[in-house]
């Protein structure tokens, strides 16, 4: 009896002292993480973080860009949250924004990374979460290659025309019925960024192509999940456990393999002296820099670059003509004036040209008022700090993630004459005329802003790439 007693004490202090280890751990771990990722002086305020998780816990997953702007009402137009293990400051408004992305912007030009994608990009490559020496090369060589194809030149305006040939075709043989527009559109857009790509197009009926269109869409949907959030903070817990998030991965590893099959294809006959599309462009381009390692030229590279142009050109260009079918069918009387300057400008016995844009005010300003109130990037695609800096009084030390808040400026109550309303006259002054407020950045700002957009000098096709297609389609009133 004694010496079970003794042995029951024993047993209790050996416990206890385990347990006491244990907690001491926990305590040191939980010291560590707090001395790792205490605020500096003059940080930017922002709600209080959760040890590991920081603040993902209150952010809303469905509508975020509508939560961080309301934080901006409590805490100031520059306000700092932590996602997971990245300190992120977000920054808000017209003028905020310029002083962070346009004023410095070589400091605002890196991208931030994450267990995510280092699981979707295996390597340095491509343009738009590449950084550095290799990013500057490889957004250098795309802005040049889609230029050569006819990006912010007339030649592009009759590949457009062409593809809007078949896209009113297969509109037309649904005969009246009701059929969903997303994936005509979708095809449509696509086909576009194909002709110079991939150096042709593929029919609307192609199921290996609307595959990989869907897988596209499907991930993209898929980035703004819980699962994903979930995932950036506990990589090495999500990878032992089934769901969505694995199947972001799947989406991913699949559209490269389509593209992969297509430079393989591309490999069999081509020819460096006689280019045909980007893929051919960028295989010379791997033969003349295959010295230059940290350039990123290589083939993992060029299916990067390639997925680059498909995810950044397609979702968000179709998105933004799906908004227009949303509007005019909800603003009967705007489409009416659209349809009445197209009339009187272009007429019913031909179809519209780039030169027909000066002479249409009204309808440009529909055509940019549906980019603002669309907003389909809102919160851009986040930027990280080169180095430490000083914005509007607060530090922002080097490694900062950086969220530009779109919503926040394309609503801006200062900025705009009626901010929370359709309204074209947003973008039309007194007299009637064309008119683009300052605070219109939707393809964001800075030399990170959207490739697109950087190529839009003066009078050029990238400035406008989708009147044809929304002069048509309203001025046939296929609505």
């Amino acid at each position: 009896m004694v010496l079970e007693n003794i042995l029951l004490s024993l047993s209790s202090v050996q416990w206890t002292d385990a347990g006491t280890v244990c907690l001491l751990f926990v305590i040191f771990l939980l010291i560590s993480y707090q001395l790792r990722n205490r605020k500096p002086r003059k940080y930017p305020p922002g709600p209080t973080p959760l040890p590991l998780i920081g603040n993902v816990y209150n952010l809303d997953t469905t509508q975020p860009h509508i939560y961080l702007t309301k934080l901006s009402d409590h805490y100031g137009n520059i306000f700092s949250l932590r996602l997971g293990s990245l300190n992120t400051v977000v920054v808000n408004t017209y003028s905020m924004v310029k002083k962070a992305l346009i004023d410095q912007a070589n400091i605002f030009t890196g991208r931030p990374t994450n267990d995510v994608l280092k699981r979707i990009i295996k390597c340095q490559a491509g343009v738009t979460f590449n950084n550095g020496y290799s990013w500057k090369q490889q957004r250098r060589f795309t802005l040049s290659t889609l230029k050569y194809f006819g990006v912010g030149k007339r030649s592009l305006e009759v590949i457009i025309m062409e593809e809007y040939k078949f896209l009113h075709q297969t509109i037309m043989d649904t005969n009246g019925l009701p059929f969903d527009p997303h994936y005509f559109i979708n095809n449509a857009v696509s086909n576009i960024i194909c002709s110079m790509v991939f150096g042709k197009r593929f029919e609307y009926t192609d199921q290996r192509f609307l595959n990989m269109l869907g897988l596209i869409s499907k991930a993209l949907k898929l980035q703004t999940s819980v699962w994903i959030q979930l995932y950036s903070v506990f990589p090495w817990v999500m990878d032992l456990l089934p769901g969505p998030h694995k199947d972001l991965f799947s989406c991913f590893h699949q559209v490269r393999a389509f593209i992969k099959e297509e430079v393989d294809k591309h490999y069999a006959d081509w020819d460096p002296s006689s280019p045909r599309d980007f893929i051919d462009c960028y295989l010379t381009e791997i033969q003349k820099r295959k010295d230059d390692l940290e350039a990123g030229f290589h083939e993992e590279g060029l299916q990067y670059a390639v997925l680059d142009l498909f995810v950044a050109g397609t979702e968000t260009t179709s998105t933004t003509l799906l908004w227009a079918f949303v509007y005019m069918m909800k603003y009967q009387e705007i489409q009416e004036k659209v349809q009445e300057e197209i009339d009187k400008v272009v007429g019913r016995s031909r179809r519209p040209i780039m030169d027909d844009r000066s002479s249409m005010p009204y309808t440009d300003a529909v055509i940019h008022e549906v980019q603002r109130m669309g907003n389909v990037v809102p919160l851009s695609v986040p930027r990280m700090t080169n180095e430490d800096t000083i914005l509007e009084g607060y530090f922002i030390p080097k490694g900062t993630q950086i969220i530009p808040n779109l919503t926040s400026v394309l609503f801006e109550q200062t900025k705009w004459k009626t901010p929370h309303s359709f309204d074209p006259h947003n973008f039309l002054n007194t007299q009637g005329e064309f008119e683009k407020p300052e605070a219109f950045i939707p393809f964001s700002a800075g030399k990170r802003s959207c490739p697109g957009e950087s190529l839009a000098q003066g009078d050029t096709l990238a400035d406008r790439p989708k009147l044809p297609i929304f002069y048509d389609l309203f001025g046939d009133k296929a609505l």
